[in-house]
Order: C-alpha cells, then structure tokens, then sequence
C-alpha cells in the first residue's frame, strides 16, 4: 500500500510543487483547493496521474476523505498581502476553522499533521536574525495582523491537539519563498519586480529599498519540509535561506538579470512592513541535516525563464 497524503491548498504555488514532490516519493496524492488563490494551471500536468486526486473543497467546512490516510499538509491559505488585505475575513477562517477542520481528520485518521506556519509570526521583528524560540513582534489590530494572528493562532491550536490528543504534528515556519508558478499579479517583491522588468516598466520599491528580506528557492523549501515531516521534531522549525538582501539591490539584479530597461521608483512603504525577515536556520542544520543549495541567481533565473514563458515574451 502506497502511503497517501492530503495537500489543503495544493494547487497554490507551494501546495502545487509540494504534489510534485510527493508523488515523485512514490505517495498517493490528495489536493485539496477551492481556487480563491491557486490555480488549475499549477496541477493541470498532474491530471492524468493515477496517484492524483484534486477534490475542489473550502477547508473550513467539515472536510471527509475516504479510507486510510497517513499525512496532512495544511497549506490553505492566502499567503500574499495585495491577497489576505482583500480577503481578510477569509484569511482568519482559514487558519482558524481550516486548521481546526484539518486537525479533526488527522486525529480521525490517526494521520502525521504538518502545518505550513510563516515568518509572519514575528512580525517586525526586534531580535535578527530571527530564531524559533523567539515570540514575535506583531499587530493584532493593524492590516497585516489577520494574516499574522491567524498563522500564530493555528500554531498554538496545532500544539494543543498534540498536547491534549498525542496528535503526531509538525510546525514548519516558511520564510520568503519564490520560483516557477508564483502568480505573476502575486504583488510580492521578486514576481512583482520580474514582470515589471520584463515589461520595461518602472520597477517599484517600497521605501528607501534597504528593508531586507531572505529569499529561498522554492525546491530547496520543499526539500526542508518534506524532510521536517518525516523527523520527530515537534516544535516549529523556521525553513529558509539565510542569503539576506535589500529590496532595492534585488530589484537591481532582476533588471539585470532580465536585461531590462526599466528605472526603479519609490513608493510610501505599506504599514507594519518588516524591516528585516532573516531565517536562524541552526535547527533546521542540526535536527534534518537541511540547508538550501540553490543560489539567488540560478534561482531567480529558472524563474524569469518562467514568467516569460507564461507572458509570451521570447
């Protein structure tokens, strides 16, 4: 019996790749998304593989999958400010009624949970580079906070189904994450700059440009949590690339990089915008023997080659 899996939101940029790699593991896959964010076109060459099942579902209604399962990956969720600013309401149910409808199979099932936690969850942090056992500094009440919270609040509901059912779970804590698939319109810095740059429009940075972020290549992401799903490592486990950089020289690079014409312009940075998001990933090293291998510009590369191919640009 091949070992079957449910993916919520796996036909988002990271649930689609996370198909992907568990079907190449040789499980049998269930994907679960509405569309409210992912899109067909990221599983439709999934479609005519025996081991995929797309079932088109809202995760926060009671949520029934027939037969054994043996994990759940619970990736549902917008996960784009220009997204959970637009579907605030819709963001909070995910990670709260979402979270708590996908617990309920796992433990009906006795299935291996992974919840897809975020960075988000320090907010704008005042201790960097950033380290698990660090409790945030977040905004309950400001924009971002129904993304935030809502991510702290699945964590918090996550440990208390292990600690009160002896669920088996796992709290994996993603930082900025980018690669072939993300939406084009997804209005984060790296597809935001790409297709500016590629249209030889303006480039827009936000601020002065020096907040930093630390970007990973979407492979090397998979890899991690694939790996903290089958450790014993209970408490979060933050998966990224420690590679820090400033918006403006990454928007600088994809210009050259895109052999662009464009020009860079400032624009007011949005509110509670983090300053610095950098990944301590020493227990990432140490606990999955993990740490990404692909370089920032071999990365960003595969993906302008893949936003050109979807944008018709030769």
């Amino acid at each position: 019996m091949k070992k079957k899996v449910l993916i919520t939101g796996g036909a988002g940029f990271l649930g689609s790749h996370l198909c992907d790699k568990f079907l190449n593991e040789n499980f049998e896959v269930i994907c679960m998304d509405n569309f409210i964010t992912g899109s067909p076109d990221n599983i439709a060459h999934l479609f005519d593989n025996k081991d995929f099942h797309f079932v088109n579902y809202d995760v926060t209604n009671y949520i029934y999958i027939e037969g054994n399962l043996d994990y759940i990956l619970h990736f549902a969720s917008p996960a784009s400010p220009i997204d959970y600013l637009k579907l605030p309401i819709q963001t909070m149910k995910v990670g709260s009624l979402g979270t708590h409808k996908a617990l309920g199979l796992a433990k009906a099932k006795g299935a291996r949970f992974l919840l897809a936690s975020t960075s988000e969850t320090y907010g704008d942090p005042l201790i960097h580079p950033q380290v698990e056992s660090y409790w945030g500094n977040v905004n309950p009440v400001g924009y971002r906070g129904v993304y935030d919270e809502a991510k702290r609040f699945a964590e918090a509901l996550t440990m208390a189904y292990h600690r009160f059912h002896n669920l088996e779970t796992r709290i994996v804590r993603i930082f900025n994450t980018y690669g072939p698939r993300m939406r084009i319109e997804d209005g984060r810095a790296i597809p935001a700059f790409i297709s500016q740059a590629l249209s030889n429009k303006d480039v827009t940075v936000f601020g002065d440009g020096l907040q930093t972020r630390s970007v990973c290549f979407v492979s090397d992401l998979v890899d991690g949590i694939y790996k903290l799903l089958l450790s014993d490592e209970v408490e979060p486990v933050n998966i990224g690339n420690p590679d820090e950089v400033t918006m403006l020289e990454l928007a600088e690079e994809i210009i050259k990089l895109t052999k662009s014409k464009s020009k860079i312009v400032f624009k007011e940075l949005p509110a509670d915008d983090p300053k610095v998001r950098r990944p301590d990933i020493t227990k990432a090293k140490n606990i999955l023997n993990w740490e990404p291998k692909v370089s920032r510009e071999i990365g960003i590369m595969q993906t302008i080659e893949d936003f050109k191919r979807r944008l018709n640009i030769v």
